[in-house]
């Protein structure tokens, strides 16, 4: 019987280029949606987590609409907070190592250089609050869980900023875009090929494998620079404004600097692409 590695949050950017990824010889990739495990339903988590029998579990799933955490704090905490704490004991329970996934907006983006592991956190919205919490449940428990922090992932396919341009651009030849937030863009596929990596690696225990990691794309960029570079590369002639935060308010506030330092997930062999290559590379795929 092949090993089981088990991806909660089936439809997600992350979760949809892990199914395409090729599972080693003797592994099989299987995804659950809501359909199959509401992660709101805390009393559901482990009975179906040993149902499915899994060898690791990559938890994919999150309440990630940042604004709508902020008038919807239950359901935010229910599904970054509770669910995580619940999946984290199951595991354990079943000895499964755990790869969960957290956010740059547990930090408040003060600091004037990327973010490391150790650094402290001070989240600004209730997301971020949120995502802190699942994390505190995860390293509590006893599973065997690396805790994977990323920011800004985009893909060819789902919700995210590189598709919202490109929509505008059917419509729009020019936008406003926030200038003053800078973070470094990460593509689903390479931190899918990253997750799958420790996720094998867990399975031996590998002492790398557990606790705080940060994987982002290789280089700085603004919103406004993300968003000059896929009309770029789409080739729309559409042009950016650009604009401070205040400017565009939004009822989650924001950090400023959003950049993680990968340097320890580099270390370990996973290296992200440059965002700009990693774009074309995206986009390409989408035509």
């Amino acid at each position: 019987m092949p090993h089981r590695i088990l991806i909660l949050g089936r439809h997600g950017q992350l979760a949809t280029e892990l199914q395409r990824l090729a599972p080693p010889a003797g592994f099989e990739i299987v995804a659950l949606g809501r359909d199959q495990l509401d992660l709101r339903e805390i009393d559901q988590i482990s009975l179906v987590l040993r149902e499915s029998a899994p060898s690791v579990v990559i938890n994919a799933a999150a309440f990630t609409a940042v604004d709508a955490a902020e008038s919807e704090p239950d359901a935010a905490f229910a599904l970054n907070g509770d669910a995580p704490r619940e999946i984290a004991n199951a595991c354990a329970r079943l000895g499964a190592p755990l790869i969960h996934l957290s956010t740059d907006y547990v930090f408040d983006g003060a600091k004037n250089a990327a973010y490391e592991e150790a650094d402290a956190t001070a989240p600004l919205n209730v997301y971020g609050v949120s995502k802190l919490a699942g994390e505190h449940a995860v390293l509590e428990s006893d599973a065997h869980a690396a805790i994977i922090r990323t920011s800004w992932i985009f893909a060819a396919h789902g919700a995210n900023f590189v598709r919202t341009m490109l929509r505008l651009a059917e419509t729009r030849r020019e936008v406003n875009v926030v200038a003053d937030q800078i973070g470094r863009p990460t593509w689903a596929c390479d931190l899918a090929e990253c997750c799958l990596g420790l996720a094998l690696r867990a399975l031996d225990r590998d002492p790398v494998t557990r606790g705080l990691l940060h994987f982002a794309g290789a280089d700085d960029a603004s919103w406004a620079d993300l968003a000059e570079a896929v009309f770029a590369e789409a080739g729309r002639d559409v042009s950016v404004h650009r604009i401070a935060t205040h400017a565009y308010p939004t009822p989650a506030r924001r950090p400023l600097n959003s950049r993680l330092n990968s340097d320890k997930i580099i270390g370990m062999g996973f290296t992200p692409k440059p965002w700009r290559e990693a774009l074309a590379q995206c986009l390409l795929s989408e035509r």
